[in-house]
């Protein structure tokens, strides 16, 4: 795990470095101190015959300038730390969006939205502060811990023994706390994960929750779910609070021990002030560093969890790769699906699709209707390889969509999902997306066969209109039409429309199915729809039911030997078989 993590450190490497070294440095400075104030008290303050001022004033210089070292050895440290623990977490946070962009929607499935919010933002600030409490604290704690207990040996060897039975004592109180801590802070960040959904579930859906005017319900599932991670929290803290009161028993008793003992010497004669003083310091030096060996114990314990949930997602391989030798080019939009099953949990026995066999033509218009559930939108997902068929192939061109680079394929096969997204930025910056050096002309063509161009038009600052996020401040066939327009810019070889005019009127949308007709005759169009118009003068309909092809065939057979294409246009005002031919 560590090892994973440490690659985001990269051009900050010699920051993490610098920093433990220029630590050292300060503590080297701090530990000598004593040494010199002992030095003063007892060589130029108490030496027996009036004090040597001179002495004094010269030990005074020294000890002023380790002072100023050690001061500036500290800032030092603190920036670079400060430096490489921001650069650490930016690379991190770049590596993780890097590798979900990478992600098929299996892996997507595998991890809700707010779980992904919460490990970019959360996880990452909790081993950004850790990091940087290692490359300082935890260096600081062991190299004072090791030179202060050094120079206290040398000062007085048998007060030194206090030490051995205090740091064993408290070493199995922390490990004792990391112990029964860390699963409770695991319980901790996976309530973070269900309080971000409910947020983000409430944000979006803020329209829903007060046209039904559940605001109350929404207050209360939140108040819930904040309780519970504010009550796993206070449980996780009044564990990990038990260290502080540890260490200030061991020093204060430490302390007292050395007080007693170093007194006693001190009247037999072997002992002098200044190094009970000094031995005071380091007592006080050493307890101090295992204080700061528990705060990053502390943090570990709570960056631990985040760290294991940051490689989590650094781990997941994509269930989708590129083949070894990848087709760059996509020959036509001719599409075959061979005996193909597909299964959302790769088990044969719960099939989403079951013995697809279809062969579309280049160029062809094919429309898609069938019940709710049928899996029409899984159909056309399999096509730009969103997803692999568990059994069978699907083709685009002749060519197993397996053999493409994802990139060629995807930008050859254009999709207008069923539920359109919008991001904040111009209407321009949005159609873009479709060709990203698209010339203003060629933007308001494509809105003019998708009939985007006249509403546009009407807004004060035309295509340079700001769009919030999700497309919140145009309407639903706004929407619709500016996404189809984005998916023309692309000019594939198959465009795929899932129930994508749905929220336009009849007329729009038989305005747009004329055209792609007349403009875009040789791109394969796959139309799904409910309403039956909008595929009636369709080349071919496929008729789906259960994940079963229950027909495919023109509109017009169709209607003749089809029940369950008749029962959905007569629904919808159809007068009949014969009134159709």
């Amino acid at each position: 795990m560590i090892k994973k993590l440490a690659r985001s450190l990269r051009e900050f490497k010699k920051d993490s470095i610098l920093s433990p070294v220029f630590v050292s440095l300060e503590v080297l400075m701090e530990v000598l101190i004593p040494m010199l104030m002992a030095s003063i008290i007892d060589n130029g303050i108490d030496n027996g015959s009036g004090g040597d001022l001179g002495y004094i004033w010269k030990m005074g210089i020294v000890l002023v300038v380790a002072s100023i070292l050690s001061l500036i050895f500290g800032v030092l440290s603190g920036r670079f730390a400060a430096k490489a623990s921001a650069g650490f977490a930016k690379n991190l946070r770049k590596d993780m969006f890097a590798r979900i962009q990478q992600y098929s929607f299996t892996n997507i499935d595998k991890f809700s939205n707010a779980s992904l919010v919460t490990r970019l933002t959360t996880d990452i600030t909790n081993v950004q502060m850790a990091f940087m409490m290692i490359v300082r604290v935890a260096v600081r704690g062991p190299i004072m811990l090791i030179f202060a207990v050094i120079f206290s040996i040398q000062l007085n060897a048998e007060l030194s023994l206090i030490y051995l039975v205090a740091i064993p004592v408290l070493g199995t109180g922390l490990f004792w706390i990391a112990w029964k801590a860390h699963p409770r802070f695991e319980k901790v960040f996976r309530s973070y994960d269900s309080l971000n959904r409910v947020v983000q579930e409430n944000v979006t859906a803020m329209r829903v929750v007060k046209a039904y005017v559940r605001e109350d319900h929404e207050n209360k599932k939140f108040h819930r779910i904040s309780d519970r991670v504010y009550n796993l929290f206070v449980s996780a803290e009044k564990l990990v609070c038990m260290n502080t009161p540890l260490m200030m028993f061991a020093m204060y008793t430490c302390i007292t021990l050395i007080c007693l003992l170093g007194g006693q010497q001190i009247i037999a004669g072997d002992f002098t002030t200044g190094q009970l003083l000094s031995q005071m310091t380091y007592a006080t030096q050493i307890l101090s560093s295992l204080m700061m060996l528990s705060m990053v114990f502390v943090m570990i314990i709570m960056a631990r969890t985040s760290a294991e949930r940051i490689v989590e997602v650094l781990d997941e391989e994509s269930a989708l790769k590129d083949p070894a030798d990848p087709v760059e080019v996509v020959p036509n939009g001719s599409i075959d699906f061979n005996h193909v099953n597909f299964s959302y949990i790769s088990d044969k026995e719960k099939l989403a699709l079951a013995e697809v066999d279809l062969h579309i033509k280049s160029g062809e218009t094919i429309g898609i209707i069938g019940g709710t559930g049928s899996a029409k939108s899984t159909l056309v997902q399999l096509i730009p390889r969103l997803y692999d068929v568990t059994e069978g192939s699907v083709l685009v061109g002749g060519i197993d969509v397996r053999q493409y680079g994802l990139e060629a394929l995807r930008k050859q096969v254009a999709m207008v999902l069923q539920k359109n997204v919008l991001f904040a930025g111009s209407i321009k910056d949005n159609l873009r997306w479709g060709k990203p050096d698209a010339t203003d002309e060629e933007i308001v063509h494509a809105c003019q066969l998708a009939q985007a161009d006249e509403f546009i038009q009407g807004f004060p600052d035309g295509y340079d209109t700001h769009i919030e996020q999700g497309g919140s401040n145009v309407s639903g066939g706004q929407k619709q039409r500016l996404c189809i327009a984005r998916a023309l810019l692309a000019h594939p070889k198959i465009l795929i429309l899932d129930d994508s005019t749905s929220a336009v009127d009849t007329r729009t949308d038989a305005l747009i199915r004329k055209a792609f007709a007349e403009e875009i005759p040789g791109t394969t169009k796959l139309i799904i729809a409910q309403r039956i118009n909008s595929v009636e003068n369709a080349d071919r309909v496929i008729v789906l039911d259960n994940g079963r092809v229950d027909a495919f065939d023109t509109p017009a057979n169709l209607l003749k030997t089809n029940k369950i294409y008749r029962e959905v246009y007569e629904s919808q005002g159809g007068k009949g078989a014969e009134e159709h031919e």
